[in-house]
């Protein structure tokens, strides 16, 4: 008896004994190794067939999962009986999830037709989700049967959706259709995928978008257009997207900022600073705001930092503008991020607490690595807040160990400490 012969026949009796794990292991040497990949294995595709569907429809979550991945390796002769879970009503809600997942690996004309009967049909919310996903895995073969189903109410969102993960040139049209549409997640959904193709029809509609009664759809409107770097000098993109920094959802204003940061550009970071000391926004909103310059690494960005500093008065913003300056990696930047942090430890301001900010010029003057910063990093390793203290030993060995070292030593020898910092040196040279 052949090799492949005997695991079958192994598969055979694990699944007339139930052990589904052992029909799967079974399964994946009679599948995927070298010596199963021949004529034998093509003559009984149909038992290897119902073996992965006895596991598929008898297992747990897990083996079914599993499993899952097998029928890949089955080639077209699983469709037929996949539908068939698709059409039983009967079946649970899992096995028809799993046979919904399944089908979207085979692109064919029969799956798309039987996808899109599913769609009408069901009720389920999340198997319609799923059915949509994997229709929007069979590419240019669905979009036109996706797109009749615009035409029905109660199909449009799920046909958007679909059309909109196909991202082919040939879903411009159909989506263009409905960018108008009454319901608030088709447009949304509508703005999202045509954010994705840069052609004239397109422009209009984001543009248009920016103004839409929804904040989901302003959203999507804003977040295409900061990819858009083509359209900032004909439209004065920065300009237009500086506006939704003050829209009335925080989201939408996030995602100004976002875009504003990821066109970059000295309007761009002028808008963003006149948002983050304006007394009117939000603490949330100037955090945003404060990572968006910070992921901009210009020199502008970082000018404005420094006078955000001097500007807000809040901890929680000094901490910010403080982390993110220590994530700068551009090293015509980093010596100025340095100094900017050496002058925060001198200035003081009775609305911040110096000591939380410590914890973070400590972090980031380590991550920044430049060795001006050492003098500043001893004098916090000697602070009273211990975890000021950790996290400047920490940069003084990563940045300058030997310097660290024979300072803090001869600090700790000295009478310039309280007994109690002494101690504190002593036991972290110990372990130095």
């Amino acid at each position: 008896m052949s090799d492949f012969k005997q695991l079958l026949l192994q598969a055979e009796t694990a699944q007339d004994a139930g052990d589904w794990q052992s029909v799967i292991q079974y399964l994946r040497q009679l599948l995927w190794e070298e010596n199963s990949k021949n004529q034998v294995r093509l003559e009984n595709q149909e038992k290897l067939l119902q073996l992965a569907l006895a596991v598929l429809t008898k297992g747990d979550f897990q083996q079914r999962w599993e499993i899952a991945k097998v029928f890949a390796h089955l080639g077209k002769i699983a469709i037929a009986p996949l539908i068939e879970i698709l059409k039983d009503e009967e079946a649970s809600e899992e096995l028809r999830w799993y046979a919904v997942r399944l089908l979207g690996q085979f692109p064919t004309k029969e799956v798309v037709a039987a996808l899109i009967e599913f769609l009408k049909a069901e009720d389920d919310e999340e198997l319609r989700l799923v059915a949509s996903a994997a229709l929007g895995q069979m590419g240019t073969l669905a979009i036109d049967v996706l797109t009749d189903l615009l035409q029905q109410e109660d199909t449009r969102l799920w046909a958007v959706r679909s059309l909109c993960l196909i991202r082919h040139q040939d879903t411009i049209t159909p989506l263009l259709s409905v960018v108008e549409d009454p319901q608030i997640a088709v447009r949304a959904a509508v703005v999202e995928a045509l954010s994705s193709f840069r052609d004239p029809r397109v422009t209009p509609v984001l543009l248009k978008a920016l103004d839409d009664v929804a904040s989901s759809v302003r959203r999507e409107a804003v977040l295409g257009l900061g990819f858009r770097l083509d359209l900032c000098s004909c439209l004065d993109l920065a300009k237009k997207l500086n506006s939704k920094l003050y829209d009335i959802n925080l989201e939408v204003c996030a995602a100004a900022a976002a875009a504003l940061s990821r066109i970059g550009g000295d309007d761009a970071a002028k808008y963003l600073l006149e948002a983050l000391i304006n007394p009117n926004t939000p603490e949330k909103l100037q955090l945003e705001i404060i990572r968006a310059l910070g992921w901009m690494e210009s020199a502008k960005a970082v000018e404005y930092l420094q006078i955000a500093l001097n500007t807000v008065n809040q901890t929680k913003l000094w901490q910010e503008i403080v982390t993110v300056l220590g994530r700068i990696t551009n090293l015509q930047l980093t010596s100025r991020a340095t100094e900017i942090l050496l002058a925060v430890l001198q200035q003081k301001h009775p609305a911040v607490e110096l000591a939380a900010v410590k914890k973070a010029i400590a972090l980031s003057l380590g991550q920044l690595g430049k060795i001006e910063a050492v003098e500043a990093l001893i004098e916090l390793a000697t602070d009273t807040d211990a975890l000021v203290r950790q996290h400047a030993l920490a940069a003084l060995k990563n940045l300058a160990p030997e310097i660290g070292k024979q300072r803090l030593q001869q600090l700790a020898n000295s009478c310039a400490l309280t007994p109690d910092l002494q101690q504190a040196v002593f036991i972290a040279l110990a372990d130095w």
